[in-house]
């Protein structure tokens, strides 16, 4: 029997059904965070316990993919040649931050320093409610659904394990559209379903430059080869390399969190470190940037007689959505929810995400949902991340209803295309 009725499945339901919210507070007061989770994994078995779904568990992370089988009408060359039916993705976020909870809630987090400051226990209850109404419905489905329950996307890159481990073709065939909802605490107005083609959420990489020179005592600089303030230049350097190096339309963000060079205020040290966060939205900038970085900081040491040695930290790519399968998301919330409910994002999130992973192998999209609380302005509610962020139950039954539609009417769309 589905978690959700009728009722709850129609557009726009402002009340989340209970056992959803029951689930979702239980996964926020016992956050886990990496790439195993035993407690939230548990959990996720535990309800969809039942259902006609093949389950496949992770091996290297505490993963749960369950692939529902369409019953819908499907003609025989829509099947590969051993007979397998289309397939789409939907994928839920199950991880934690290592943050504390500040918010007060009766069911805040029990783990000291722990807290779904990102709204993942949220993705997971909606994905738990779209198993239970797409198995429910599967005489509807025209070809397979994969639900991908993903740990390890808080800088753990999930994702690309999961990929590794099969999740792409646990169908049988490799699915043919990949599709992930992000709920947001603030930004937006609760409801609200946003979106964007081509570059959603940015690449965001590590930079690391030791700067080696010579230490020695501080009243006797000539004698040494000083490290600090080479690093020093090669900071600022950095910042205006990025405004006349590249386009503001293509930009870059370069944040240096870090400079650490010695320990005692008269002795010169031997290196510097500096280390820095770098955010880009396209392959060709992202490749760019890092040539560009080496060079210039090669360039300093050198005019100053010091050496550098740069690292880049590969972290997640760009999330490129495919236009057409946003614009597909565009028109079915415009129907489903109605026309004002979709918005268009004029620019990117600087953010990143491992769903990156999937959308660089298969066609798909990434959409945002707004929850931020009844009562307050999205505008300056705290944000994803935050030890105050808040999310609302509320529009669970949207997520639910969104990620649905879209499996059943992609496959339906699939089915017709291949005609």
């Amino acid at each position: 029997m589905s978690l959700l009725s009728d009722t709850v499945r129609a557009a726009g339901s402002a009340t989340a059904p209970g056992e959803l919210v029951q689930l979702r507070h239980e996964l926020h007061a016992d956050p886990e965070v990496g790439l195993h989770l035993p407690r939230t994994q548990r959990r996720v078995l535990d309800a969809i316990d039942h259902l006609p779904l093949e389950i496949t568990l992770g091996q290297d992370l505490s993963s749960v993919t369950a692939v529902i089988r369409g019953r819908g009408e499907i003609r025989s060359e829509t099947r590969d040649a051993d007979g397998h039916a289309p397939a789409v993705l939907l994928r839920a976020d199950m991880d934690a931050l290592p943050v504390p909870e500040e918010t007060g809630l009766v069911w805040a987090s029990e783990n000291p320093g722990l807290k779904h400051a990102c709204g993942h226990d949220m993705h997971t209850a909606i994905l738990v409610g779209v198993a239970h109404d797409l198995c429910a419905r599967r005489e509807e489905l025209a070809g397979d659904v994969v639900l991908m329950f993903q740990p390890g996307e808080e800088m753990h890159d999930g994702a690309a394990l999961m990929i590794r481990e099969g999740v792409l073709e646990a169908s049988g065939r490799r699915v043919e559209a990949a599709y992930a909802l992000h709920v947001f605490a603030a930004g937006f107005p609760q409801g609200m379903v946003v979106g964007r083609r081509g570059p959603m959420m940015a690449a965001a990489d590590g930079l690391t430059v030791v700067v080696r020179g010579k230490g020695g005592h501080g009243s006797t600089p000539q004698r040494a080869l000083d490290p600090v303030p080479v690093a020093c230049e090669i900071v600022t350097a950095l910042q205006v390399m990025i405004t006349r190096r590249f386009d503001v339309f293509d930009p870059v963000v370069a944040s240096v969190g870090s400079i650490h060079a010695g320990e005692a205020p008269n002795a010169i040290p031997e290196y510097a470190t500096i280390t820095a966060s770098v955010r880009t939205w396209s392959t060709s900038t992202r490749d760019e940037f890092r040539h560009a970085a080496e060079t210039l900081a090669n360039g300093i040491a050198a005019a100053h007689g010091l050496t550098a040695e740069i690292t880049h930290i590969d972290g997640y790519p760009c999330t490129h959505t495919t236009p057409a399968e946003t614009d597909f998301v565009a028109d079915l919330v415009a129907d489903v929810l109605g026309p004002e409910r979709f918005t268009h994002l004029p620019h990117p999130f600087a953010g990143s995400e491992d769903f990156s992973r999937v959308l660089a192998t298969v066609p798909g999209t990434f959409i945002g949902l707004g929850a931020t609380p009844t009562g307050l302005d999205p505008a300056t509610a705290p944000f994803n991340h935050s030890s105050y962020a808040r999310y609302d139950d509320a529009v669970i039954p949207t997520g639910v209803t969104v990620l649905a539609e879209i499996a059943t009417r992609r496959l339906a769309a699939s089915a017709s295309r291949d005609a």
